[in-house]
């Protein structure tokens, strides 16, 4: 089964990596921000719990698929044991109508020689020959059953064999999604929880537009000034914001998209031309 592989490190350590990380983006130039620092590390833990969130949502899908092919399985399976019990009660049926037969003909063949009358001798062959070209062809249908029938014996064994292999690859993907169903919650657990320190460490002002933006702009709000234009809209910023951003003074936001915007190392090269 194909899985997104679940991140094993620390919330803590994450949020660690991810300050030095932006720091050293900006290592030699003006220092970055730090409500701007808080809410791309907020922003970070946003985009973990989404991801976790989504992660969880697909384990019942994924439930469901293993539950469905196992069923299905199942349900082939029983469909051919019902073709071959309805094959079996045909061809009793078929026996009984040959039973039937055979005891007409001893019948008949006992009032031949109970009859002094050869119209009657004649009739009861008749019927005797009738019995017998019917046995003929009731005795061909039930060759053509067994026929069927042992085609469907060999399917029930192969669908039997297919069956036992699908229940164990069921049981043990079953134990692996409640075992990553698990640990998601965990790992959600500890992100959620987490969560509303980083958010209290970005400051009102700050985290009320963030939280603003969240909701229209879903996860990228926090974004990066890419050659000179906005890393969320990528539309080209004014010189004056581009400035505003490097200065690192104040939070500043797309003229366009409204999204909070940050110096990045790209900015040298989009004054520069």
């Amino acid at each position: 089964m194909n899985r997104t592989a679940i991140d094993q490190t620390a919330i803590p350590r994450v949020d660690g990596l991810l300050i030095r990380r932006y720091r050293l983006q900006t290592e030699h130039r003006e220092p970055m921000l730090e409500v701007i620092e808080k809410l791309l590390i907020l922003q970070e833990r946003d985009r973990r719990i989404l991801q976790l969130q989504r992660e969880l949502e697909s384990v019942d899908p994924q439930r469901r698929a293993v539950l469905t092919k196992a069923e299905r399985v199942e349900a082939a399976l029983e469909n051919a044991r019902q073709k071959a019990r309805h094959l079996e009660g045909e061809r009793k049926k078929l026996e009984l109508e040959v039973s039937a037969r055979q005891e007409r003909i001893e019948r008949y063949s006992l009032q031949q020689f109970q009859t002094k009358k050869n119209e009657e001798y004649r009739a009861l062959t008749r019927e005797i020959d009738t019995c017998k070209a019917e046995i003929v062809k009731l005795e061909d249908q039930e060759l053509d059953i067994m026929e069927q029938a042992e085609v469907a014996h060999r399917a029930i064994s192969d669908l039997a064999a297919n069956a036992a292999t699908v229940k164990e690859e069921s049981a043990r993907q079953l134990a692996d999604l409640a075992v990553r169903e698990d640990t998601l919650k965990q790992h959600l657990a500890e992100a959620i929880e987490g969560r509303s320190t980083l958010a209290e460490a970005a400051g009102e002002a700050g985290l009320a537009i963030y939280e603003r933006l969240r909701k229209n702009k879903g996860e990228r709000v926090v974004v990066g000034v890419e050659h000179g234009a906005c890393g969320g809209c990528h539309m080209r910023l004014p010189a004056q914001v581009v400035l505003e951003c490097r200065s690192n003074q104040s939070i500043v936001t797309c003229p366009n998209c409204g999204r909070i915007l940050y110096y990045t190392g790209e900015m040298d090269m989009a004054v520069a031309e």
